[in-house]
């Protein structure tokens, strides 16, 4: 291991504070434009609507508040990561910034089937690996969703999680696993608990090194505890899943041991509008509210 990942490995492993998720790809990029002010009428074709979201997110990582060490860690877009920003590479720039670059590699969610939503294949993930261990990456997030509390689905989500982060282990990466429960499901409660049960079996028969979870809070505060224990598990992290700011750090905030990795709830209030004064304070007011529920 390089002094480097040696010194990222510590960061994500006990630093204290949280994990921006700046990684919208294709199909969530013109929501995430409209919510900074940019309506789709703004860009002609996807080149010019990946320009403004890239724009959007130079912004956010050149900030002065996003280099405070309340973010330890930044979940970025392949076209992200492939940028600049600052003049720099960005992931370069942000563990310059003291923030560790991690990189979606998904291709997007496949049809529900069994209640469940299973990764698209990825047929390009070793060599997109190679890419982002050359550029400095630290590791990797990856997405299935569960609708439902269907047993074989949820085994399926899980065991196509685990079969992913092999590969992506295999070059020295670490796998951020996100089988997220959907919120809204009327089955939550019981999915959360299969969810539980399956990522522990699975857990238990990881030969590798300690993989991180990307889940969303669960419906029982404290339910996750035996997953944050886990010797295998480097970190446990939260998505907003839907929840405004406010109430996702308040359920978060009931999870000890969890720690956020918001996207919607980190970037709600931002706008193309802001002057860059005003921008670094929103921008760090939402910073600070996620921080102080990740280590409370």
């Amino acid at each position: 291991m390089t002094a480097a990942n040696a010194e990222m490995l510590d960061k994500i492993k006990s630093g204290q504070g949280f994990i921006a998720a700046l990684d919208q790809s294709g199909g969530s990029t013109p929501k995430a434009l409209k919510g900074y002010g940019i309506d789709e009428g703004a860009w002609s074709d996807d080149e010019e609507m990946f320009g403004l979201i890239h724009a959007m997110r130079s912004r956010i990582v050149t900030a002065p508040c996003f280099g405070g060490g309340k973010v330890i860690g930044a979940i970025l877009f392949e076209r992200t990561m492939d940028g600049e920003a600052g003049g720099k590479p960005v992931p370069a720039l942000l563990w310059e910034r003291g923030v560790v670059p991690f990189l979606k590699v998904d291709k997007g969610l496949e049809a529900e089937a069994d209640g469940v939503q299973m990764m698209k294949p990825m047929p390009d993930l070793d060599a997109l690996c190679q890419r982002a261990v050359a550029k400095g990456v630290f590791g990797t997030k990856m997405r299935s969703v569960i609708n439902l509390a269907n047993p074989a689905g949820v085994k399926a989500i899980v065991e196509q999680q685990f079969a992913e982060a092999k590969r992506i282990a295999a070059h020295g990466l670490v796998p951020i696993i996100e089988p997220e429960v959907n919120i809204k499901s009327a089955e939550r409660a019981a999915a959360d608990r299969l969810l539980l049960q399956e990522t522990l079996a699975a857990l238990d028969a990881w030969d590798g090194a300690p993989v991180m979870l990307k889940l969303s809070l669960p419906t029982e505060p404290g339910l996750f505890q035996p997953l944050v224990d886990h010797p295998r598990v480097l970190r446990v992290v939260a998505l907003s899943g839907g929840y405004k700011r406010p109430e996702a750090c308040v359920e978060l905030a009931k999870n000890p041991g969890i720690i956020a990795s918001f996207s919607r709830a980190l970037l709600e209030d931002l706008r193309a509008s802001m002057d860059d004064a005003a921008f670094d304070a929103s921008l760090g007011g939402a910073i600070d509210e996620i921080h102080a529920a990740s280590v409370a």
